[in-house]
C-alpha cells in the first residue's frame, strides 16, 4: 500500500527519470561519438577507423611521437599504428584491462619524454576513462554542445548540413625555427623539470601490469625509445627514468630499442616529433630493420 501510495505521489519524477535512463541507453547504444562525424573522434577512435573499425591486430603503441614518426603504410612490420595524443601507459593499460583491442603477434610501445608523466593531462574522451555508471551524454557533453550549437545555427538558416569532424591524426611537416623550439623547451622545463620518479609511479607500475599481462598472453613486447631533439637539453628526470624503466625491462627479458639520441636535429619538426618528409621514413626503416632482426 505504500509503495503504492509512494509511486503514485512521485510518478512524474520517476516517470522523468526513467525517460533519461532509457534515453541515455539509446544514446550509448547508438555511440554517436564514434559512428557518427557530426562528433569530435579521438585518437583511438581515428585509429579503429582508419582500419576499418578492426579491434584486433600487432600494435605500436605510444603517443603522437609514434603517429608522427612511425609511416604505417610504408612499413615492412605492419604494425597497427596507435599513437594517441597525449597517450601513456596508464592508457595502454585502460585499452587491454577493458578489452577494446586485442594485442596480436606484437606489441611494440614507444616511450618518449612525456609518455609516462604522470601529471600530463590526457584526452579526457577515451573510452576507458568512463565509468560504468556515468551517463554518456555527461561524459561527452563538450562535443554534445559542439554539435548542438552547430545544428542550430544551420537550422536556423533552413539547413541540416554539417561540417564532418576531423578524422585524421596530426602529422608533423617541416621543421619549427629555433625561436619556436627554444619556447617549447623553457616551457617543458617549467612544466615538468621538477619531475622525479615519484611523478612517474603510476605508469612505472602500468609497464609493469604490461609486462604481465604480455607475458600471460604469450605476446612478443618491444620498447623502443622515441627520438627526442639532441639540439636541446634532455628533460632533467630522463636519465632516473629510463634507470628505472631500463631495469623493469630488463628483468623481463624484453628487447628495447633506444632512438632517444640518434637523429640530428634536422629530422625534427620540434622537440619530440620526428618530421614526415625525412625524419619519420628513417624511423620507420630502422623499426622495420630491428624488428626483422628480433624474429618473430
Amino acid at each position: 500500500m505504500k509503495a503504492a501510495t509512494f509511486l503514485k505521489k512521485n510518478s512524474f519524477v520517476l516517470g522523468l527519470l526513467l525517460a533519461i535512463v532509457v534515453s541515455d541507453l539509446l544514446i550509448s547504444w547508438w555511440n554517436p561519438m564514434v559512428s557518427s562525424r557530426r562528433f569530435y573522434k579521438n585518437d583511438f577512435t581515428k585509429t579503429l577507423y582508419h582500419h576499418s573499425w578492426s579491434q584486433s591486430g600487432p600494435v605500436f603503441f605510444g603517443n603522437s611521437a609514434v603517429t608522427g614518426a612511425y609511416i604505417e603504410e610504408k612499413s615492412d612490420a605492419h604494425l597497427v599504428e596507435m599513437g594517441l595524443s597525449y597517450g601513456k601507459i596508464t592508457d595502454l593499460k585502460g585499452i587491454l584491462q577493458n578489452h577494446l583491442y586485442q594485442v596480436r603477434d606484437e606489441l611494440v610501445i614507444g616511450i618518449d619524454v612525456h609518455t609516462m608523466l604522470d601529471p600530463l593531462e590526457t584526452d579526457p574522451t577515451y573510452q576507458w576513462f568512463k565509468p560504468w555508471y556515468q551517463p554518456y551524454v555527461y561524459t561527452y557533453r563538450d562535443y554534445f554542445r559542439d554539435s548542438g550549437e552547430e545544428f542550430i545555427r544551420n537550422l536556423r538558416k533552413g539547413s541540416l548540413a554539417y561540417e564532418p569532424r576531423w578524422i585524421d591524426k596530426e602529422l608533423y611537416p617541416g621543421r619549427k625555427d629555433e625561436a619556436f623550439l627554444q619556447s617549447k623547451w623553457t616551457e617543458y622545463d617549467k612544466r615538468f623539470g621538477a619531475m622525479t620518479l615519484k611523478d612517474f609511479q603510476d605508469n612505472l607500475d602500468a609497464l609493469q601490469w604490461v609486462i604481465r599481462y604480455a607475458k600471460e598472453q604469450q605476446l612478443p613486447l618491444r620498447v623502443i625509445w622515441m627520438p627526442w631533439n639532441k639540439g636541446y637539453a634532455d628533460p632533467p628526470y630522463v636519465a632516473s627514468l629510463k634507470e628505472a624503466v631500463n631495469g623493469q625491462l630488463k628483468t623481463a627479458g624484453v628487447p628495447v630499442l633506444d632512438l632517444m639520441h640518434t637523429y640530428d636535429p634536422k629530422y625534427f619538426h620540434d622537440l619530440v616529433h620526428l618530421n614526415r618528409e625525412e625524419g619519420a621514413p628513417l624511423f620507420t626503416k630502422e623499426v622495420d630493420k630491428w624488428l626483422k632482426s628480433l624474429g618473430k
